[in-house]
């Protein structure tokens, strides 16, 4: 069983009219890095990911979720 963390930094970040940019900078990574995030080739170390929430004002719950594929 596979084990995949999603996510809903686009949608956040889209609703929140911010650019990958502006975010990358507010949490201290690249914009690459969001892109990846973003499309699911990336998953975020914890600090990253409470960081991304963190800017957000939402929990990590409400960002990222795991799903188990057979």
């Amino acid at each position: 069983m596979e084990t995949i963390v999603r996510n809903k930094v686009y949608d956040y970040r889209s609703k929140a009219d911010v650019t990958q940019e502006a975010l990358a900078a507010a949490v201290g990574v690249t914009r690459q890095t969001i892109i990846a995030i973003e499309k699911g080739n990336y998953t975020p170390s914890v600090m990253l990911a409470l960081k991304i929430a963190k800017f957000f004002n939402v929990s990590l719950e409400a960002l990222f979720s795991l799903t188990y594929e057979r």
